[in-house]
């Protein structure tokens, strides 16, 4: 059984990068802030930037899960090592 969302647990969110490529989409490391009562692969989260926090809340869209492609604007598990 996957696991499920929850407040405060540790994900990866990867970044957009920037358009012209000369910043790529990268993990950073995550906390769920808000879990969709309707579809818990959607999220809002804190992301932890060396810049800064970033906040992608519900509200504003939210973050859908990704585990396959790990797109930009999207969340995933962490990888097991």
């Amino acid at each position: 059984m996957p696991e499920r969302p929850s407040v405060g647990s540790f994900v990866h969110y990867v970044s957009r990068g920037s358009a012209d490529g000369i910043y790529p989409a990268v993990c950073r490391t995550a906390v769920i802030t808000e879990v969709d009562p309707d579809d818990d692969a959607r999220v809002g989260v804190c992301v932890f930037n060396p810049t800064g926090l970033y906040f992608h809340p519900l509200d504003l869209g939210g973050c859908a899960q990704a585990e396959e492609g790990h797109h930009g604007g999207t969340w995933h598990w962490p990888e097991r090592v």
